[in-house]
């Protein structure tokens, strides 16, 4: 029997915002670090947000809905991954990143004028970047991309490693993790010369700044600083098109000693391009950010890699659905 077709799938999606809108909304109230602290009523939470009773009514049902709350008893828990990145003054919270990019929405529900009437770069918004600028992304990005270094290292043994080159490294996440597990590796991070000052911030607090050196340069474009025997470019991908990309590859390639190796990490489309759809919309996201990137697929990430001569590559699942690794070796 045929399955019925019907518009359930396609309604979801067209209101799909108004999920965004409800997380927006109680972070903005700070609804789960209320109920984390102990507020854990629809009196208690009217008490503390100021809200009219009918508004916290309709928060708690949509969270609750959203599977962002929960019941146990007659009091409000958070779920798991609400409590663990949701409720500020946690190490883990992810908030700052998510409400960083609030200001997008606009730009989302202006694609059509963008497609029709075009206006990009090669790096958009990022060569306008400054100091202040690159501090707010890196304030709001770098839990995440600690945790993400995090990973790395307990996936990638670089243990005969001696000097790691850091491609776009932002906030110096991947450099500082790696050299505080690995104690014989040293790090250098290329990166805009804005970023690199708030780079340097972050080295200092983790107080590494005899192993993590800094390099504010464009690094799509001129030859790397080597030699050096592991490369990382990691979580900006789609910012880039295929030709800097593969220029990228190409001349990390030339900077590597033989044996060296390099890690592309970002996110990656499958090869039929059907999904993830996470990798999928941050290649759209460049629509928005005016640059000329896009999603690259896992086939062509090894592409670039063996046109630049590496062997040995394999693309690994590095956060399921949302991040794969490219890795390579220089014969």
């Amino acid at each position: 029997m045929n399955k019925r077709v019907d518009t359930t799938r396609l309604q979801e999606m067209a209101r799909a915002y108004t999920a965004s809108a409800v997380l927006y909304t109680a972070l903005d109230v700070g609804l789960f670090t209320h109920v984390s602290n102990g507020y854990n009523t629809e009196t208690a939470l009217v008490e503390e947000t100021g809200l009219r009773p009918v508004d916290v009514d309709r928060l708690v049902s949509c969270a609750l809905s959203l599977e962002l709350l929960d019941w146990e008893g007659d009091h409000l828990v958070n779920t798991l991954d609400v409590e663990a990145y949701l409720v500020e003054g946690k190490a883990r919270y992810a908030g700052a990143w998510m409400m960083f990019t609030r200001p997008d929405v606009g730009g989302w529900f202006g694609m059509t004028e963008k497609m029709r009437i075009p206006d990009s770069t090669k790096l958009g918004m990022y060569q306008e970047l400054t100091v202040e600028s690159a501090r707010k992304y890196h304030r709001a990005t770098a839990s995440i991309g600690f945790g993400a270094a995090r990973r790395f290292v307990k996936t990638v043994d670089l243990s005969t490693r001696r000097h790691l080159l850091d491609l776009g490294g932002g906030s110096g996440a991947y450099s500082i993790t790696a050299v505080e597990h690995f104690k014989g590796l040293r790090a250098t991070v290329l990166d805009l010369p804005p970023v690199v000052i708030a780079t340097q911030e972050y080295i200092a607090d983790a107080g590494v700044q005899d192993r993590v050196e800094t390099l504010g340069a464009d690094f799509t474009v001129g030859e790397f600083p080597s030699p050096v025997d592991v490369v990382v470019m990691a979580s900006n991908l789609p910012i880039y098109d295929s030709e800097i990309i593969g220029g990228v590859v190409s001349r990390a390639f030339r900077a590597l000693e033989p044996g060296g190796e390099m890690h592309l990490i970002g996110e990656m489309l499958n090869d039929n391009r059907k999904g993830p759809v996470d990798a999928a919309m941050w290649g759209m996201n460049e629509l928005i950010c005016g640059s000329e990137g896009r999603a690259h697929t896992r086939a062509e990430c090894q592409k670039y890699f063996a046109s630049a001569g590496f062997v040995d590559i394999e693309v690994i699942d590095f956060v399921p659905e949302i991040l794969a690794r490219c890795v390579g070796r220089k014969p």
